[in-house]
């Protein structure tokens, strides 16, 4: 019948291989960029929702906003043996 179907190498796949260096720091990154797109929407709903015309108020809150995005991001970055 023929050889048995085999991937490409590289190629991302449901096998028994475990993902490549590539294939984790393309996870990474996209964990990243969601983690980021996610502080920006934060932020702006909290400034448009309860900020809109205080701007010392809006400023503060969007520092702590941002101060306990990074608590988090270095918490659990940490603790999942991220460098």
């Amino acid at each position: 019948m023929g050889a048995p179907f085999r991937p490409p190498r590289g190629a991302a796949h449901l096998g028994g291989e475990p993902p490549t260096p590539r294939m984790k720091t393309v996870g990474r990154q996209a964990a990243v960029a969601l983690y980021v797109l996610t502080l920006v929407a934060v932020v702006v709903g909290v400034d448009v929702l309860f900020f809109r015309h205080q701007f010392w108020e809006r400023l503060i809150a969007n520092v702590g906003i941002v101060l306990v995005f990074a608590a988090f991001y270095l918490r659990f970055r940490l603790a999942l043996g991220g460098k």
